[in-house]
């Protein structure tokens, strides 16, 4: 299984690409999924990674109809990406609005898959958690 970690900071190009960090693109050599996810941003999963969570969201749409329509979302905004040879790679505008992508896009590592995020976004969500570690504060 692939492991992802670190934080990248690039800006798509007039194109809607992004590139991918050096250090992540290997996976990816036959091309990747991206997906909308949670809290607003876009996950790249590898083939496989991909295969896995298609397998759960297939399960989870015989949950309730509120999953089945999860389930549907998600595969519908589900995207199979290429990753040229410079390591750039086009976002579909659809993903893009989602993600409030617009200019500066955070590359992070997320153990088993990437993360594309707005920066205002990611200091959102995130900035409290942060500060809370900066504080050392454990609850």
């Amino acid at each position: 299984m692939d492991r992802f970690f670190g934080r990248y900071e690039h800006t798509l190009d007039g194109k809607g690409r992004v590139i991918l960090p050096a250090k992540f693109r290997a996976p990816f050599v036959v091309g990747g999924y991206l997906t909308q996810h949670l809290d607003g941003c876009l996950a790249l999963w590898t083939p496989a990674e991909f295969e896995i969570q298609g397998q759960q969201m297939q399960e989870r749409a015989t949950q309730s109809r509120r999953d089945r329509n999860l389930a549907r979302m998600w595969a519908s905004a589900s995207q199979e990406v290429d990753i040229d040879r410079q390591g750039r790679m086009a976002i579909p505008a659809h993903l893009r609005q989602y993600a409030e992508l617009q200019g500066d896009v955070l590359v992070l590592g997320a153990n088993d898959r990437v993360e594309l995020w707005s920066p205002p976004k990611w200091e959102e969500i995130v900035g409290p958690e942060a500060q809370r570690l900066s504080e050392g504060m454990d609850d």
